[in-house]
């Protein structure tokens, strides 16, 4: 239940508006919880100002903002916070309750694009030395992840490859990615020599006559999955003692961080992943940023 120290007639229209929102749209219990506690820090701050919920003016509102922020609530947290203050105070005018919504015209901060932690060079190594390649599957998966992780590719294109993509002379792959676009993207020695293994003893042992263009199969002869492929990188995680949740996109930003610390540029990063547009690979420039930070550090004179 509100507070006690709020007015009755308050926790009344707050709990009214919760019910209306349940009715409405049938939120959770737990979604219900952050609704009621973040109108109630409002009303709490409101009644400092000796001012009720219903009184409340855009002024009000930026300045509760603006106090969450320098208490270091987060980019995602104020942005909640406004969306709640937002349905509230159109509950409040479809009532007619207020005559004008104080939340209108506020823009909510800008939240960017949430990246997955980057794995270690230390932890990639043992990732990539969980599978068991003495047996044909391990042989198989050592392959997949050398490649995912030597070439930064998607799931899906990873899944989807098929042996005419695969230049073993020159060691480059021909990827088609988004939008039905082409683009090279060099293997590296270790990949392309695991790679040459697989094709040699895994491929041919795993399909048994039968006949698949995909490069990587099942012991069925069948094209690998990308649900597949998530449950074997997970398992292999677990088995590498990589606490933190890896999915096949953590280990391709991986690849994008990894590139960046030993000195790669965004333009050539952006044409590895096959990004259409720098802006799409700009979300890793704070690991340039960082990157940059650390070499003034060691070399500057006053680092």
């Amino acid at each position: 239940m509100i507070s006690p120290s709020i007015d009755a007639d308050e926790v009344a229209l707050l709990e009214r508006f919760l019910d209306a929102l349940w009715l409405e749209q049938g939120l959770s219990d737990h979604t219900l919880a952050a609704y009621r506690a973040d109108l109630k820090g409002v009303a709490v701050f409101l009644k400092l100002r000796a001012k009720a919920l219903v009184a409340a003016q855009r002024q009000d509102v930026l300045d509760y903002l603006a106090q969450r922020v320098n208490a270091g609530a987060r980019s995602r947290t104020t942005a909640r916070l406004l969306s709640s203050l937002r349905r509230f105070y159109q509950y409040l005018l479809r009532e007619g309750l207020i005559q004008a919504d104080p939340s209108a015209q506020i823009d909510a901060p800008k939240l960017g694009r949430p990246l997955p932690k980057a794995l270690t060079e230390a932890e990639v190594e043992s990732l990539l030395q969980a599978p068991d390649v003495n047996r044909l599957l391990g042989l198989r998966d050592r392959a997949m992840l050398e490649l995912l992780y030597a070439s930064g590719l998607r799931v899906s294109e990873l899944v989807n490859l098929q042996v005419p993509q695969l230049n073993m002379r020159q060691c480059v792959l021909r990827v088609v990615g988004k939008g039905n676009k082409e683009r090279l993207v060099p293997l590296g020695e270790e990949a392309a020599e695991w790679l040459q293994r697989y094709l040699e003893e895994g491929r041919p042992a795993l399909l048994r006559g039968r006949l698949n263009d995909g490069l990587f199969v099942t012991q069925r002869g069948a094209a690998m999955t990308r649900q597949a492929f998530w449950y074997l990188i997970k398992r292999y995680a677990r088995q590498a003692g990589i606490a933190s949740g890896l999915s096949p996109h953590g280990l391709r930003h991986s690849f994008a961080t990894h590139l960046l610390n030993h000195g790669a540029d965004l333009r050539v990063l952006q044409m590895l992943l096959g990004h259409s547009n720098l802006s799409t690979t700009q979300i890793y420039t704070h690991v340039a940023k960082e990157r940059l930070k650390s070499v003034h550090a060691v070399h500057h004179p006053r680092g």
